[in-house]
C-alpha cells in the first residue's frame, strides 16, 4: 500500500542581525520580507520549481500581491522560524502563506501573498505548466491557509503629503533584473514622516506590484495619511508618472 505524500511545508530558522535593524534594534519590516522570501526559496529548491529550474522553461516567478500583518517585530540577536507553503492556486495566480514564530513558539507575524509567473523574454504573465499545477496535491488542507490575499486594493490617493526620489541602480535588482520587490516597500516606506518611523510600529501592511522598475529609472516614493495612522503610498516613474506599486500601511 502507498502511504500518501506529506503536505509541502517548510521551516527555516534564522538570526536577526545587525544589517537587518533599524536604528531602534528592532528587525525592519524589508529585512522581514527578505527572511520570508529567503525561505520560500529554499522550498521551491526543494521542489525543483526554483529560478534555476524555471530558466530553461523562460519563466520566472514575480510577487504580485502581499498582506502582512504583524504582531511585533524581531528584535537584534532573536532567532526567528518561518514556516511557509503554497496555499493554491487560481487562474494565473499561485498563493503562498508564510507565518513567523518566535523562540517560545509565538507567532509574531504572518503574511498571505499572490505570485505570478512571467515569461523572461517576452516580459509578459503565462499560464502555470501543469509540473508546477501537479503540486496541489501535496498542498496542507484548506482550513489552515491564511486568508487569500485580495488581488485588487485600493489605490486612492487624494494628495500627496510626502514625497522623496529614488535612481535604480544596479545592487538594487534581482535575478529578474529589475527592481527588487523588498526595495518598492523600502522605498515606499523612505516617505514617511520620521515621527511614523521613529515612534510607531507598523502592524498591518499591503502592496500590490504593478509594473517594472529597470536599471538607471528614476522614481519616486509619494504618501499620503488616509487617517490618523492609516498611510496610502505609490512608487511612480519620474519621467512619465507611470505607476509602479502601491502600499497601504497602518502604525499604532
Amino acid at each position: 500500500m502507498t502511504s500518501p505524500l506529506k503536505p509541502i511545508v517548510h521551516e527555516a530558522e534564522f538570526q536577526i542581525r545587525t544589517y537587518d535593524i533599524d536604528s531602534r534594534k528592532g528587525a525592519t519590516l524589508p529585512a522581514l520580507v527578505r527572511l520570508m522570501q529567503e525561505a520560500a526559496m529554499e522550498q521551491v529548491i526543494k521542489l525543483g520549481i526554483s529560478v534555476w529550474d524555471l530558466e530553461p522553461h523562460d519563466i520566472s516567478w514575480i510577487l504580485m500581491r502581499n498582506h502582512m500583518e504583524v504582531v511585533r517585530l524581531p528584535r537584534l540577536g532573536e532567532k526567528i522560524r518561518v514556516r511557509t507553503h503554497p496555499s493554491g492556486f487560481e487562474r494565473v495566480y499561485t498563493y503562498r502563506d508564510f507565518r513567523i514564530f518566535d523562540e517560545s513558539g509565538e507567532q509574531i507575524a504572518s503574511s498571505s501573498t499572490a505570485w505570478l509567473l512571467m515569461n523572461t523574454k517576452t516580459r509578459r504573465l503565462t499560464r502555470i505548466p501543469a509540473f508546477i499545477l501537479k503540486l496541489e496535491e501535496r498542498l496542507p488542507a484548506p482550513e489552515t491557509y491564511l486568508p487569500r490575499v485580495n488581488t485588487k486594493m485600493d489605490k486612492e490617493m487624494d494628495e500627496v503629503h510626502w514625497e522623496k526620489s529614488f535612481r535604480v541602480n544596479w545592487h538594487d535588482l534581482d535575478f529578474n533584473r529589475h527592481l527588487n520587490n523588498t526595495y518598492y516597500i523600502q522605498w515606499m516606506l523612505e516617505s514617511l514622516p520620521q515621527r511614523v518611523l521613529e515612534h510607531k510600529q507598523l502592524v498591518d501592511m499591503q502592496v500590490q506590484y504593478q509594473a517594472e522598475a529597470l536599471l538607471e529609472d528614476r522614481v519616486v516614493s509619494q504618501c499620503f495619511e488616509k487617517e490618523a495612522g492609516h498611510f496610502q503610498h505609490r512608487l511612480v516613474k519620474e519621467e512619465d508618472g507611470k505607476e509602479l506599486a502601491y502600499l497601504s500601511t497602518i502604525w499604532e
